[in-house]
């Protein structure tokens, strides 16, 4: 039986629903024997990952992997997958996924399939079908190496709980890690406090240049608080700097799934469609009756946003 090791990331004590979306994906690719991995930290949260089929994991512990290193945990889960004669790895595509998953296809001299939206096949002949040339293509993939390395764009992948889930097989593994294996180090963060992000909620309300500048951001959002929900923008947005790039949507920014999505003066371009296009309920506001977004929207509002949005706000907030 094959192998899939699946790189399991934390935010504070607690699983990314994209690691789950992982967990999901590996244990659905017939003939595999999946092995979760967590470097550092406390094993707590891989007894969550029970319920989404997960029946082993490692956790990796070594003074050097106190402190985030990219390089530290690129070798060490290189190392794991070696020692486990892992066939395929796993990566959610986050931040961490995309800058960790290359060094550790390097490092196992495996294939690599960056941005994954669909996997078929059985171990040893999975074929990954990504996006291409913006989003306006998909190419179907396979690795020919005796290795794959495959990273995984969150909210595609739908994270499932099965039946007969329970509690998974925790031991530690120690890596053989050195100064020069750390010699890329985290040494400050700084977190956007009390916002919601975009990649993980449930519900978002995005803006775009309909807005005509940051200062009319406030509409968006007041709806976005009347609803509980995380604030997003387009790319044109946030290369105007009009808001931060942790809140883009889109091919170059974060590919979101949330049960309720709305678009506010967003014309809807391919690259953005990319990033959002399968969200459960598209709502589409625009007082272009012709834009793009109205073609994937469930509802639309033909309308101007600076009318709209203060009494959609006003009727929530009743």
């Amino acid at each position: 039986m094959s192998t899939i090791v699946v790189y399991l990331e934390q935010k504070g004590n607690e699983l990314k629903r994209s690691s789950l979306e992982a967990i999901t994906a590996a244990s659905n690719v017939a003939g595999a024997n999946v092995i979760g991995l967590l470097v550092g930290g406390d094993s707590a949260p891989a007894q969550v990952a029970g319920a989404y089929g997960l029946k082993e994991c490692a956790v990796a512990k070594h003074d050097l992997l106190n402190g985030y290193s990219s390089t530290a945990v690129a070798s060490t889960i290189a190392e794991f997958a070696k020692s486990v004669n892992a066939t395929s790895v796993f990566f959610a595509a986050t931040a961490t996924g995309k800058e960790v998953a290359p060094r550790v296809a390097v490092k196992l001299n495996a294939g690599f399939v960056p941005d994954c939206t669909a996997l078929t096949g059985s171990t040893g002949a999975i074929v990954a079908s990504r996006p291409v040339y913006a989003g306006k293509a998909k190419v179907n993939v396979s690795v020919t190496a005796p290795v794959g390395v495959y990273s995984l764009r969150p909210n595609v992948f739908t994270a499932r709980k099965v039946e007969n889930g329970g509690t998974v097989s925790i031991k530690d593994f120690t890596p053989s890690l050195s100064a020069n294996d750390a010699r890329v180090k985290v040494t400050n963060i700084i977190r956007n406090e009390g916002k919601l992000d975009v990649s993980e909620a449930d519900i978002i309300v995005s803006g775009g240049r309909g807005m005509k500048g940051p200062e009319n951001f406030h509409l968006v959002e007041d709806l976005g608080k009347a609803l509980g929900a995380a604030v997003g923008a387009s790319r044109a947005v946030v290369d105007a700097g009009w808001r931060p790039h942790g809140e883009q949507v889109g091919q170059t920014g974060k590919t979101v799934s949330p049960n309720l999505y709305i678009a506010c003066g967003i014309s809807g371009a391919v690259q953005h469609l990319a990033g959002m296009s399968s969200s459960k309920v598209i709502v589409a506001i625009n007082k272009d009756k012709d834009a793009p977004i109205f073609k994937v929207a469930d509802y639309g509002i033909v309308g101007d946003v600076f009318d709209v949005l203060p009494k959609l706000t006003a009727k929530l907030a009743h």
